[in-house]
């Protein structure tokens, strides 16, 4: 899974093909799209609802080419809340997108999935699991940096 979505490049408006830094080997939205594929219904339920938290009604039909609209509640907007049927009707692709968005609006969810990882011990010894902790480590630890250079 991992190696298929990282094998995908995008077209940019001249028509040449790039890659972007978004779906990059050790990007989390890769690894985020990677651990949803491998993951029991169960989890996919509690990512997706973390995920789609920060997305407001516009968000839900835009990501993803509208994949999550379908999860859009009938009358007043409050949340989204996926159920667990709905978990078979998303792609991993679509999840990518919708990390992607979230790495954009929201980086602070990105970075709680450990919360939601440690309620599956069987997940964290998956390879995509192991490589999701340790990525978002890293770019913890890189977010740190800068503040403590910028305290001495």
């Amino acid at each position: 899974m991992v190696a298929r979505m990282n094998a995908t490049s995008d077209t940019r408006p001249d028509g040449e093909r790039g890659d972007t830094a978004a779906s990059a080997p050790g990007s989390v939205p890769v690894l985020v799209a990677a651990l949803y594929d491998e993951a029991p219904a169960s989890l996919r339920q509690r990512l997706l609802n973390h995920l789609l938290r920060p997305l407001g009604p516009l968000a839900l039909v835009a990501v993803a080419a509208g994949a999550f609209a379908r999860l859009l509640p009938p009358g007043r907007w409050s949340n989204v809340q996926v159920q667990l049927d709905d978990v078979w009707a998303i792609r991993p692709e679509q999840v990518l997108d919708l990390a992607q968005y979230v790495e954009q609006k929201a980086p602070e969810m990105l970075w709680r999935l450990p919360e939601i990882l440690a309620t599956s011990p069987v997940v964290l010894s998956t390879l995509s699991g192991a490589l999701l902790l340790m990525a978002l480590r890293a770019r913890r630890a890189s977010a740190a940096a800068p503040r403590r250079v910028a305290d001495r």
